[in-house]
């Protein structure tokens, strides 16, 4: 293609476009010719290479990427021996980026790639972060105000508040992979953890297109299980909540239980009631289950780090040597 043929010069920064798939396989053509056209158009400021993760797609987009790397170099791919979510499939793509630069793609378009010159502009003038904020984005109405209250609930109880309306489309640079790539989370919320490391971002914004073709894999589930993610992955107050809330009860228990003793003095002639003691004995039960389902997330999470998984297993790489493959 037409920078395969005509290179840019090595002497210029090398950007790193990074795009997670699973079962893209009619996105694919639309992309790569707006890829091939972006880096003859940039050219002159910088080079491109494309790393693809493939999260063990069922379809033809591994065959296609393999058909795309025959006669473009710049195109490096790897795929997993199984679907390890989303947000792990891109910290590994970011682990294989060779960039001083490393983009993050969606591969529906939904977020386009020509923003990449914004991008660039912004990092060459030194912020390490540079996303995209998305000004309107079209989906139904009930996802889109699930999408504000689960922002506004993050923010309001995480370490590490992300900005509105920001996604995963983003320029990093290299030195805030490095930082990732050290972390070795197994259930990774990208956003709290580049927010959480403080260096200079600043944002860009953008109407987010349709998809070009296919349906999207992030439904209301998985977008609850994220926020879940980002909850306990980034906050303590869950643990807080579950001591203020145990504190309280024993308050309010100690004021019945003198209230009851003073009324018992008062009037001996008081029945005994056994509703009362069983709906005692159910919210107390309710409570505590729900209080020591909080506290085993967390030991779930403990849990999980101990056991030590790698973040995703290689079963097949395109462009790529055994010594580039990190996992």
């Amino acid at each position: 293609m037409s920078t395969a043929l005509d290179p840019a010069p090595v002497s210029l920064p090398l950007v790193s476009l990074c795009i997670p798939v699973l079962n893209e396989a009619d996105n694919l053509d639309a992309l790569y010719a707006r890829l091939d056209a972006l880096g003859q158009r940039m050219r002159d400021r910088c080079r491109l290479e494309f790393v693809f993760s493939d999260n063990h797609s069922s379809d033809a987009t591994w065959e296609k990427l393999q058909q795309y790397a025959t006669r473009d170099p710049r195109i490096r791919a790897i795929r997993f021996s199984k679907n390890v979510g989303f947000q792990r499939s891109i910290l590994a793509n970011y682990m294989h980026a060779r960039g001083d630069a490393v983009m993050q793609l969606d591969a529906d378009l939904q977020d386009p790639p020509e923003l990449l010159e914004q991008f660039f502009d912004d990092w060459k003038q030194g912020y390490a972060v540079v996303y995209g904020v998305r000004r309107r984005r079209r989906e139904s109405p009930a996802l889109n105000a699930f999408r504000r209250f689960g922002y506004w609930v993050i923010n309001k109880i995480s370490e590490h508040p992300i900005p509105p309306n920001v996604g995963d489309f983003r320029l990093l640079d290299r030195k805030v992979v490095d930082a990732l790539a050290k972390s070795r989370t197994p259930n990774p919320y990208l956003r709290g953890m580049i927010a959480g490391l403080g260096f200079r971002q600043t944002g860009i914004p953008y109407d987010r297109d349709a998809r070009v073709a296919g349906s999207s894999k992030f439904g209301m589930s998985r977008l609850m299980r994220l926020g879940l993610t980002a909850i306990l992955n980034h906050s303590t107050v869950p643990l807080r909540m579950a001591t203020i809330v145990g504190i309280l009860m024993l308050f309010v228990s100690f004021i019945g239980s003198c209230f009851f003793v003073v009324s018992k003095l008062v009037n001996p002639e008081i029945p005994r009631g056994i509703t009362s003691i069983h709906l005692i004995l159910l919210f107390g039960i309710g409570l505590q289950s729900l209080l020591l389902g909080v506290i085993g997330e967390y030991i779930l999470r403990i849990y999980v780090i101990l056991r030590a998984e790698p973040l995703a297993i290689i079963d097949e790489s395109i462009n790529m040597d055994a010594a580039e493959l990190k996992l």
